[in-house]
């Protein structure tokens, strides 16, 4: 019989749930319905709880409960991906503060912090839905709290959380109509499950920490005053990791990135191929990446950028303290202005546009690789702005961009775009020296003004709303709903034509993405100009990964 848990205990816990988790994030991900290919609940969740599993491998000592609680809470909220990377976050910044200067938890001190976990993720989601994550893990804090004033006994209590954990996860199919329709359960819940199934194992002696590589070793800086920014080819690092979901040969990759780019290092191993290439649209790399399998990481950063950067700073700049982490967040730059700009989105052509717009940092991501609240939070440190305004342009992105409001000493503002169109329309709206009560309510007000279409493609065969969808059809949506499928972009068009003339537009453009020619971009631009021969059409490459087009509607 276990009586409490300390530190070393937990830490070990967490451990095994992530690599549990790790090894069934394709299975989460295949839990997300809709058939656009966007199941990214397995790895956003897998990325979130790797963020903190990163961390404890690093500190190998053994603090009390409440310090390694602490660090598990801090690099999950850093490392929060997506809806379903957030409310993980929430679910253990709550149970941290639950377990606040407890060097070691009895069952019940722990079912109680668990309790404090479902209480801070409920609060943090505006509107809770239930049939998700959030049902399983209330429930289950329930069961361990119920439990726990039964027996001391620290096995028993969670097993009887986790047997609650299984049939709450079964019920969503019938509490969420979505999945009802779908016929499977919450994928977040699913997720939940998985981890507590391996903290449970782990507390009985049924699973071992299993051991990781070491982080390499930090390497001497390069001296980037020795070259010009003009002598870089490649303007974009770009670096990937994806889990193979098929045998396709890696060698089709790599074949394909050198048409688009240099210094290419394809690793492929394990179920996973690791790519590092430099390329000038790292959107085509990306949408390429998505063929073999779900994106695990990825990484883009402007070398150009960095280069001005490091060479201006380079003199300067003091040596980073001992210890520190190459890639820790920055400190917040001082405020040159009173208003600045970070802008989610992925494609070359709409980072250009946003920067013209007046962004001051870019995040990559978007559909199927949702950026992080670090990656976010680092850009939003570098705004040298007293109010940072973020425009996330992803539904599954605002929640981790709010998340950076407690992190920083700058004033973050998020406005909820959900769509790339979104966040343009409000960009158009900002005025550098306006307060930010008022540009609130200037972007805010634009939001209203835009719809937005997409067409993209179906990864698998589903039904939707009684829409039956196969595999390699093209998906068109408006404002996130389901217009139809076709097996011809023409069908697809005339359909989307139909469907854009009860919001009597005056503007409409259109984006086409990393896998369209601008002559077939221009061909639906002229389709849409004959149906509205009143609305301005207008033409954009975006380069954007996963959608052949973006249609912007006002």
């Amino acid at each position: 019989m276990r009586d409490y848990i300390d530190g070393a205990v937990f830490r070990d816990m967490i451990l095994c749930a992530f690599d549990a988790l790790e090894a069934s994030e394709q299975a989460i991900n295949e839990l997300n319905v809709f058939p656009v290919p966007d199941g990214d609940t397995g790895t956003n969740m897998c990325l979130t709880l790797g963020s903190a599993a990163t961390d404890l491998r690093r500190n190998d000592a053994a603090p009390t409960l409440t310090a390694v609680a602490d660090r598990v809470a801090s690099a999950l909220l850093r490392g929060a991906r997506g809806n379903s990377g957030v409310i993980l976050s929430l679910l253990f910044r709550g149970l941290s503060k639950g377990l606040k200067k407890l060097e070691t938890a009895t069952a019940a001190e722990y079912a109680a912090a668990m309790g404090s976990g479902v209480d801070a993720a409920y609060k943090a989601v505006m509107k809770p839905a239930e049939g998700t994550i959030l049902t399983v893990s209330r429930l289950t804090a329930e069961a361990a709290k119920n439990c726990s004033q039964q027996t001391a006994d620290f096995e028993e209590v969670f097993d009887s959380a986790l047997t609650s954990a299984k049939a709450a996860l079964a019920d969503t199919i019938n509490q969420n109509p979505v999945l009802t329709k779908a016929g499977v359960v919450d994928a977040g819940g699913y997720g939940y499950v998985v981890m507590l199934e391996a903290m449970l194992a782990f507390l009985r002696g049924e699973v071992a920490v299993s051991a990781k590589a070491a982080a390499p070793a930090a390497q001497k800086k390069a001296d980037f005053g020795a070259f010009a920014a003009e002598d870089i080819k490649f303007t974009y690092c770009t670096e990937f990791i994806v889990r193979r979901s098929g045998s396709k040969s890696s060698d089709m990759l790599r074949a394909y990135l050198e048409n688009i780019g240099d210094s290419i290092v394809v690793v492929d191993d394990d179920g996973i191929i690791k790519t590092h290439v430099h390329t000038n649209d790292p959107g085509k790399a990306l949408t390429k990446a998505l063929t073999y399998g779900a994106l695990l990481t990825v990484k883009v950063e402007n070398m150009r950028e960095q280069h001005t950067t490091l060479e201006n700073g380079a003199k300067d700049e003091p040596a980073p303290a001992a210890g520190s982490e190459p890639d820790a967040i920055p400190e917040p730059v001082p405020a040159e202005k009173p208003i600045g700009t970070v802008c989610v989105c992925a494609g070359a052509g709409l980072e250009e546009l946003f920067r013209q717009l007046g962004a001051d940092g870019i995040v990559s991501g978007g559909q199927t690789m949702n950026p992080s609240t670090e990656d976010i939070l680092r850009a939003v440190n570098l705004t040298p702005a007293e109010t940072v305004f973020v425009f996330p342009n992803n539904k599954n992105i605002i929640m981790a961009a709010e998340q950076c409001a407690p992190l920083t000493t700058k004033n973050v503002i998020v406005i909820p775009t959900k769509t790339v169109p979104q966040g343009i329309s409000a960009m158009m709206r900002l005025t550098p020296d306006g307060a930010p009560e008022a540009l609130t309510a200037e972007f805010t007000e634009a939001l209203a003004s835009v719809h937005t279409a997409q067409m993209t493609y179906a990864a698998r065969d589903s039904d939707f709303d009684g829409h039956a969808i196969h595999a390699g059809e093209y998906l068109t949506l408006m404002d996130g709903a389901l217009v139809g499928s076709f097996t011809e972009t023409d069908a697809a068009v005339t359909r989307l034509a139909a469907e854009i003339e009860p919001l009597s537009p005056e503007f409409i453009t259109v984006y086409y993405g990393a896998d369209v020619s601008k002559a077939d971009a221009q061909q639906v631009a002229d389709r849409l100009s004959e149906a509205y021969p009143s609305a301005e059409t207008s033409v954009i490459g975006g380069g954007q990964p996963v959608y052949y087009y973006i249609i912007s509607v006002e």
